[in-house]
């Protein structure tokens, strides 16, 4: 169905409205980076559950209550479309939230699957990700249903969260040397020693794809990359959300208008607000505004 411009919402267009964008702490900014990206004319209401990260090790019924419980705060953020940018999130509860609000709710795993099942040559695709979002299938299951030819490895590495963590507080540089500081951080021996233990099993399988399967590890494609081979081909779960937020907005005709002024806007529940915005600038590659703290409670 094409949605009116005309529609309006809180006194401003529709169209103008705001995208909802939520993870479990900061590794979702590498998604609402490649939204702006993507999208510079559209605003961003982008919350981080950071008192409750890590989602990974929880069960699926506790974490698709978080994801009701933050799709809810969203809506009444007057947000558009809602975003949830971290896999094992949208493993437990996308198909809930998609039944529960009225609005467009992507998730993290179909975009990337979909990217993964057309450019694999050989039809056979590796997957990393956090435990939870492995031992929910939801990535196999997803390119066997675009091409059930297709081969899915799947390894857990749960410790490359942790190294992208690291490495950025180890960052003392300003934001625009993100990059190369990152490089430097990110392939130390200690880390690729991690990385070989991880992805040998894959190599060995002669994957030529590997998706990315958590939304921290756009950050690690210098050492992943160096580790698997560079004949294998990085599908970078936040580029692909990105791309969708666009074909699922345009289809809709609800794209912000022409020179609209987008506003990003932070929110955590993790009461550390210059943590947040420090380490959130560095993932989102540009300084950030003072997030605002949420309490629990209040969602």
């Amino acid at each position: 169905m094409i949605v009116s411009s005309d529609r309006v919402l809180s006194n401003r267009p529709f169209n103008d409205a705001p995208i909802g964008i939520f993870d479990s702490g900061f590794g979702g900014l590498t998604v609402a980076r490649e939204i702006a990206k993507e999208l510079p004319e559209e605003s961003i209401v982008y919350f981080g559950d950071t008192a409750r990260c890590p989602y990974g090790p929880r069960s699926q019924d506790e974490v698709d209550g978080f994801v009701q419980q933050i799709c809810t705060w969203l809506v009444g953020r007057d947000v558009k479309l809602l975003v949830i940018a971290c896999n094992t999130a949208t493993a437990a509860g996308l198909e809930h939230a998609q039944q529960r609000f009225s609005i467009p709710v992507i998730g993290a795993v179909i975009p990337g699957a979909r990217a993964a099942a057309r450019a694999t040559k050989n039809r056979r695709v590796g997957v990393i990700a956090t435990k939870g979002t492995v031992e929910s299938g939801c990535y196999p299951q997803a390119i066997r249903n675009i091409d059930a030819g297709i081969t899915v490895f799947s390894t857990a590495t749960p410790k490359f969260v942790d190294i992208v963590e690291q490495g950025i507080r180890m960052s003392r540089g300003p934001i625009e040397d993100l990059t190369s500081l990152a490089s430097k951080v990110y392939i130390r021996p200690a880390f690729q020693e991690i990385a070989r233990d991880y992805l040998e099993p894959l190599r060995r399988c002669e994957i030529d794809t590997l998706v990315l399967g958590c939304t921290h590890y756009p950050m690690l494609k210098a050492l992943i990359g160096g580790v698997i081979g560079h004949n294998v081909l990085l599908v970078s779960s936040a580029e692909e959300m990105a791309k969708e937020v666009r074909e699922t907005l345009s289809m809709r005709g609800e794209l912000a208008h022409e020179g609209n002024i987008a506003k990003h806007e932070f929110f955590t529940s993790a009461p550390n607000l210059d943590e947040f915005q420090s380490f959130g600038s560095r993932v989102f590659s540009e300084p950030i505004e003072r997030p605002t703290h949420i309490d629990l409670s209040r969602l």
